[in-house]
């Protein structure tokens, strides 16, 4: 008898748990006004996932993207309120400005709904520490999206710090950036709050600068920096009037320091990271591209350079690896990129990093 038990047991979880691997998680996208969007307009159903509806009180806007990607209007609706009655998303993607990052996360987390923004989590650290309340209140996972995340040579870098291979970590430099929102042509209503510092929080230090902060927390496992010192130019003032378009900040550590370099004057767009250790040097050229120089005497190397494919599924894009969260068939592991735990430290490195750019003096944290 007790053996039958345990057969029914085992047979009702192994059932329940590829019902729920096979049950596409119910998407709700919160916003169309951040480019990033486009991301996921092309594949609005799949496997992990399916988006049961669209908030964005822009018709224009709704119509527009409806056209290029051929999905009904009935899929869209004029606030969050009317999507949660008329559907019920398991998670909500929201693709406006970093401002409305809290309306989100106060509107979804009372009803047990899943959020992930995109890069920066908040417009400030005041509103970010109201949305980790909110989010740990109610139980909800909270995840923040960086295209560098699903970038195999960050993993790879990770890795190999994790492994020794270079020796304990002296020096980091991070760029990231391209030639600035009115050079790359960006579409207008993305344009338009970008560069505002009330919806976006700042210019290039807040858009490109978390990249850096949160690769380096991660890196770091979740260390703090003791202080932080940054500087900021406006070097397009006719093109970015209200915000700082070029930003220098420097996170300074026990046994080494981080460079991190956001700018909207980058005339390549980049997203790389050079990692300096005490025996060697690991370029992360770009999402594939790697390369480890060993020290040699004074200034000679010895070279491997690696070609790394994408990520396998889940791994190889946000929508898939939050599909997977959330199914529990992922465990999103302490101070991670997309980690609430290190998207806060990110939060308070751009706090001490605007402030030290006003005051023109080093911000200690805390």
């Amino acid at each position: 008898m007790l053996r039958l038990s345990v057969i029914l047991m085992f047979i009702i979880y192994t059932f329940t748990s590829l019902k729920a691997q096979q049950n596409p998680v119910k998407y709700g996208i919160v916003g169309l006004t951040h480019s990033h969007v486009h991301w996921i307009l092309g594949n609005l159903k799949t496997e992990a996932y399916e988006v049961v509806g669209i908030v964005e009180p822009n018709k224009a806007l709704a119509e527009r993207f409806a056209k290029q990607y051929k999905f009904p209007m009935e899929l869209v609706y004029s606030s969050m309120d009317e999507l949660f009655v008329q559907n019920q998303p398991q998670a909500v993607l929201a693709f406006g400005t970093v401002y409305e990052h809290l309306e989100v996360v106060e509107k979804c987390a009372p009803k047990g709904i899943h959020v992930m923004v995109e890069k920066p989590l908040a417009v400030s650290l005041a509103h970010a520490k109201k949305m980790e309340q909110r989010a740990k209140k109610h139980n909800i996972h909270l995840l923040t999206n960086y295209e560098t995340t699903w970038y195999p040579t960050m993993q790879k870098t990770y890795d190999l710090l994790q492994s020794n291979a270079i020796g304990e970590i002296r020096k980091v430099i991070i760029r990231d950036g391209h030639k600035g929102p009115a050079r790359i042509n960006l579409d207008p209503e993305f344009f338009d709050w970008l560069t505002d510092p009330v919806q976006n929080g700042g210019g290039a230090i807040t858009d490109f600068g978390c990249y850096g902060a949160n690769l380096m927390t991660w890196f770091m496992q979740g260390k703090k920096p003791i202080s932080v010192t940054a500087v900021t130019q406006q070097l397009q003032k006719e093109n970015n009037p209200k915000v700082d378009d070029d930003a220098t900040i420097v996170l300074s550590y026990n046994n080494c320091n981080a460079v991190l370099q956001p700018s909207w004057n980058w005339t390549i767009g980049r997203k790389d990271v050079e990692v300096y250790g005490y025996d060697g040097v690991i370029y992360a050229d770009n999402g594939h591209h790697l390369r480890i120089r060993m020290s040699k005497g004074y200034d000679g190397f010895k070279e491997e350079k690696m070609e790394l494919k994408t990520f396998e599924k889940p791994y190889h894009n946000p929508f898939y690896y939050f599909a997977a969260i959330i199914k529990n068939e992922v465990k999103l592991q302490p101070y991670y990129l997309s980690s609430l735990e290190n998207n806060m430290v990110v939060m308070e490195i751009l706090d001490a990093a605007i402030r030290s750019a006003r005051s023109g003096k080093t911000v200690k944290l805390e």
